[in-house]
């Protein structure tokens, strides 16, 4: 996927992926049914409890990878090439010190989610994510007057209506909350209690997370499945 070139209606994300060495990342791609990076399709685990198919449930988060956002999509502003991006990316990375993340299942509304387990693993991931807005906001394209319209529609808060007008998205900064999809909105308490005690499991068993580098996600054409395209490391000492 290193050399794809695609066209200018492709946007662009930089989100948190499991190293694909790590158990974390079949874990994850196994569950959504999806290797975001090879293309391949995977099977499912099915909890014993669930009375429909995982891949029922997992679809929404399916077509975005397994993943957890750092920077929302975008598409290039006008004069910004791939390699721009895939430039500024990797001297970003190459600043940002490794760290460990301990994270635990939970459900986030409806929808069931990895999330940092302290409030230290929080700060760190938000830290994380409002650098790499801030270092790589110039390259992304203004959304036009009507799409801010019909963004802005949506039920927000003022803080986060001014978020989005200024950076393009309504939770960054302090309204940042890392996490990692793990479900569909999904109505049934019981299905959402069955899917965060199986992930609870997986997490002990796992362990945390380690957050050694970031990658570069291409939605390739509205409405299509999410590829990882480059994976960006950061620099091999560890955060203090």
């Amino acid at each position: 996927m290193s050399g794809a070139v695609w066209g200018a209606e492709a946007r662009f994300a930089v989100y948190y992926a499991p190293s694909r060495e790590s158990a974390w990342w079949p874990a994850g791609s196994a569950w959504l049914a999806r290797d975001a990076e090879s293309g391949e399709p995977c099977i499912s685990p099915q909890p014993e409890a669930l009375a429909r198919p995982l891949a029922d449930l997992t679809e929404a988060p399916r077509r975005y990878g397994w993943h957890g956002t750092l920077v929302a999509p975008f598409h290039l502003a006008e004069g910004v090439s791939q390699q721009n991006l895939l430039d500024a990316a990797r001297e970003w990375a190459g600043a940002q010190s490794r760290f460990a993340l301990p994270v635990e299942a939970a459900t986030l509304g409806d929808f069931v989610a990895l999330r940092p387990a302290n409030p230290d693993g929080e700060a760190n991931m938000r830290r994380l994510a409002s650098s790499a807005l801030q270092t790589l906001d110039a390259l992304r394209a203004r959304p036009s007057a009507s799409a801010l319209a019909r963004r802005l529609a949506a039920p927000l808060s003022e803080r986060q209506r001014a978020l989005l007008i200024e950076w393009g998205y309504p939770y960054v900064f302090d309204e940042f909350r890392f996490h990692m999809t793990l479900s569909s909105s999904l109505a049934d308490a019981a299905e959402r209690a069955t899917l965060v005690a199986w992930w609870q499991a997986r997490t002990a068993a796992l362990g945390p997370l380690a957050i050694d580098h970031a990658a570069l996600f291409v939605e390739p054409a509205p409405g299509e499945p999410f590829v990882l395209w480059q994976r960006v490391p950061f620099q091999t000492r560890e955060a203090k």
